[in-house]
């Protein structure tokens, strides 16, 4: 498991999006709104219950770990140095960060924007088939082949604690749980 002195605490929102549509990527915007129990305001991944369209069909009333969805910036240069232009809000993930390694985080990590906002992390997102028909191959390269670290390079979800509004500047300051849990070890 990776240690609390080997993570950044602190790092900043680079951009922040949001979509009524069930659409792959999601226009940024100039800020967002985090509704407390309920995920990003005017989101359609945002509420109480479960919004992936497969999970919802078929078990409707799972509680929605998934109201928010975080990727570091330095993913898109990464992706960048392999040939594939990608921007915020392109991967359909609410809020981007940077200097925040948000896949080696723990579950329960909780991540305090600006004054008010905050997000407590559930989990690693999982990149599905979507991915590559935004970018045909790009899937391959979201997937880590270290024995060690994160499955996934394709950010994390969370759900909101505390409302607030979120823009682009913000500081995003971490919160790790007493105990680590959750998250693959590192």
């Amino acid at each position: 498991m990776s240690h609390a002195h080997d993570l950044s605490l602190e790092g900043r929102v680079v951009a922040v999006a949001a979509d009524r549509g069930h659409h792959f990527s999601k226009p940024t915007e100039d800020h967002i709104v985090l509704v407390e129990g309920h995920g990003v305001e005017g989101d359609a991944h945002a509420g109480a219950f479960v919004r992936h369209r497969y999970l919802a069909r078929h078990q409707p009333r799972l509680p929605n770990l998934r109201q928010v969805h975080l990727i570091p910036s330095e993913l898109f240069a990464t992706l960048f140095a392999d040939g594939f232009k990608v921007r915020p809000g392109e991967l359909g993930e609410n809020i981007t960060t940077a200097g925040l390694d948000l896949e080696r985080m723990p579950l329960g990590t909780l991540i305090e924007f600006g004054t008010t906002a905050v997000v407590e992390l559930t989990g690693l997102r999982t990149p599905c088939v979507l991915i590559d028909r935004f970018r045909a191959g790009l899937r391959r390269h979201v997937l880590s082949s270290a024995k060690m670290g994160p499955p996934f390079k394709c950010g994390v979800l969370g759900v909101v604690r505390f409302g607030g509004r979120v823009a682009p500047g913000d500081t995003a300051r971490i919160r790790l749980p007493s105990v680590f849990h959750g998250l693959p070890s590192l």
